[in-house]
């Protein structure tokens, strides 16, 4: 089992992030796009090739966010029509979440087993994710995941302040 920490960078316009292993090796890099429509987030191995991208679908009655990995979607996050309290699901073949995946405290399953385990360390400065990597084909996609919630809770706040 691996153990990957996602720390982002506090003040960062673009939404830059790292990603270390347990001996504190950068294994990969984030970086979302800055003023560019449709927004994007790129995540890049540590050689610098592209591993995954999350898109926010332009032109959407409601927020839609699209995962791809190695050059093909994997899944979909998408926000569903509620009056009250915000409420998304994901669309992926095969892999879902079990936890709270709001509060990033989550299992990621594929096919009913366990791939990943996801945990936000609490009083640190800028957002940090503990990330359990069970089965090491998923690494990409359950990091891709947890990157994608955050844009989709992050797209969430400034939706709310800008209603405010």
């Amino acid at each position: 089992m691996r153990q990957l920490y996602l720390k982002q960078k506090v003040f960062s316009l673009s939404g830059k992030f790292t990603v270390k292993d347990e001996r504190e090796n950068d294994v990969y890099f984030g970086q979302g796009s800055f003023m560019q429509v449709p927004k994007t987030f790129t995540i890049m191995n540590a050689a610098g090739d592209e591993v995954a991208l999350i898109t926010k679908k332009v032109f959407s009655f409601l927020p839609k966010f699209f995962v791809e990995v190695n050059g093909r979607e994997v899944l979909t996050i998408k926000k569903e029509f509620t009056f009250l309290k915000a409420r998304y699901t994901i669309d992926a073949e095969g892999i879902n979440v079990n936890g709270n995946w709001w509060d990033m405290n989550f299992e990621v399953l594929k096919h009913g087993e366990v791939v990943g385990q996801v945990s936000k360390e609490w009083f640190t400065w800028g957002d940090s994710y503990k990330i359990q990597i069970v089965d090491d084909e998923m690494e990409t996609i359950v990091l891709a995941l947890v990157v994608a919630i955050d844009c989709v809770k992050a797209d969430q706040a400034a939706a709310a302040a800008a209603s405010s």
